[in-house]
């Protein structure tokens, strides 16, 4: 295994893979923060090229955190498919890249290959990508999922409403919720962050949201996202919940300081399955985003990159319904500028559709890191073309709750149809015989909350 490359007369040697890895990586802020980014341009370069002539065997013989050391590493060592694995063993990165770019290779095929990679190696292709590349080979990628409703389908944009209020106030909820999806949003799920963790919050909001998701017989699925051990214990007291949801992180230790481990999640699949009030079969969401477990102090010297990937490769354990990175949420140490946010959702979206996982972004920023409104539906606009799932809507583009920018309710409907782009199926035909849209667009009514008033 060579770790050695010669580029303008000066000789570049690296220490390991996970320097490697590191350093391939486009500029992060978070990487510099860790001290294990590239010094220089020109060392980033040398460390593509190395990454470039490694083969698959390579690096799935020298682990960046050993599967003895670390659950994610054991459970994403457990899903390779060693039949498809050993068809690529001796692969380069630079092929893998090339295979996946061919026209010749449908997204079923990437499919196929991806069941014999680990989330090292989607990682690893990813690093040597454009980001049109990125764009271009997730967009050729469809993955459907099914919880109450089915989204994913080519051509469809579906999106979450996300109708937080700043005191938990079900009155202040249930009027976000009718105006977002006056506009056409919320196919994906009605997802809620509370300000309260308890369990009598989020039963007052999982009965509020199924209550009137019965009423209007609207064909989505609700989600209070706390902590999933107080999600379990207002679903055991009988609270309707279509889906469990669940922050996750790409390393053993991070999950634990999320209060998670395997086991935990195992019994929540289980219980959203028993208890749930979705059809399913996928009753799981997650949710991840660049830097988390470098806050965590639990990265073990790896670029925040990767270990994302490793995510989706811990996610795909529990194959969820939906899973959305929340890029440029964490703030600057991580993803300084609308560069680095760009980046990262075009790297998440690919490298999560790689592991055949139903992906969505919140496209997102906090008002201290140097990015705006612009920049957030510049990604918008790329993410639509490269075929995401969904993306997270909030009143205004402005999360009142959170306090963070993200996308707004017109914002998806302009995406839609800027992009030629629809909602789920089953949702546009419900926003059609509620008057909301007519002929594949929003009719003169939409976005009237009184839609909802008998």
């Amino acid at each position: 295994m060579n770790l050695k490359t010669k580029l303008l007369d000066k000789v570049y040697q690296f220490t390991d893979i996970k320097e490697v890895f590191a350093k391939a990586n486009e500029e992060k802020s978070g990487d510099r923060l860790a001290g294990i980014a590239a010094g220089t341009v020109q060392e980033r370069i040398a460390a593509k090229r190395v990454l470039a002539d490694l083969t698959l065997g390579d690096i799935r013989a020298h682990p960046l955190l050993p599967p003895e050391e670390d659950e994610v590493s054991r459970i994403i060592e457990e899903q390779v498919n060693e039949a498809i694995f050993k068809e690529m063993a001796n692969w380069t990165v630079a092929e893998l890249r090339e295979k996946i770019l061919d026209d010749k290779t449908t997204g079923e095929q990437m499919k196929r290959i991806s069941r014999g990679l680990t989330s090292e190696m989607i990682a690893a292709v990813a690093k040597l990508m454009s980001n049109l590349d990125l764009i271009h080979c997730a967009s050729k990628i469809e993955i459907i999922s099914m919880c109450n409703t089915a989204i994913g389908q080519q051509g469809s944009l579906a999106s979450r409403l996300q109708p937080n209020h700043p005191t938990d106030s079900v009155e202040g909820m249930l009027a976000s919720l009718q105006e977002g999806l006056a506009y056409g949003i919320g196919d994906a799920v009605i997802g809620i962050n509370p300000v309260d963790d308890s369990v009598e919050s989020v039963k007052r909001l999982l009965h509020a949201t199924h209550d009137f998701i019965e009423k209007w017989e609207v064909p989505t699925q609700n989600c209070v996202l706390a902590h999933v051990t107080t999600q379990m214990k207002a679903i055991a007291q009988g609270a309707p919940a279509d889906m469990i949801f669940q922050s996750i992180a790409g390393t053993e230790a991070a999950n634990r300081s999320f209060g998670i481990t395997a086991a935990m999640l195992d019994e929540a699949r289980d219980m959203i399955r028993a208890l749930g009030t979705s059809s399913g079969p996928q009753r799981l969401y997650f949710e991840t985003g660049q830097g988390s477990e470098l806050s965590a102090e639990a990265h073990h010297g790896i670029d925040q990159m990767t270990l994302e990937s490793r995510n989706y490769g811990f996610a795909r354990r529990y194959d969820p319904y939906i899973l959305n990175t929340v890029v440029g949420f964490i703030g600057p140490e991580y993803l300084y500028d609308s560069k680095q946010v760009i980046r990262a959702g075009l790297e998440d979206h690919f490298m999560g559709k790689m592991h055949g996982i139903s992906m969505g972004v919140d496209i997102c920023y906090t008002n201290h890191i140097r990015a705006d409104q612009n920049d957030m539906e510049n990604l918008g606009v790329l993410l639509t073309a490269a075929g995401v799932n969904f993306i997270i809507a909030a009143p205004m583009g402005d999360d009142c709750m959170l306090n963070y920018q993200s996308m707004s309710y017109h914002d998806v409907a302009t995406l839609r149809q800027t992009m030629n782009r629809r909602p789920a199926p089953r949702f546009q035909e419900w926003l059609e015989k509620m008057g909301i849209m007519e002929a594949g667009k929003l009719s003169a009514r939409a976005g009237d909350p009184t839609i909802f008033v008998r």
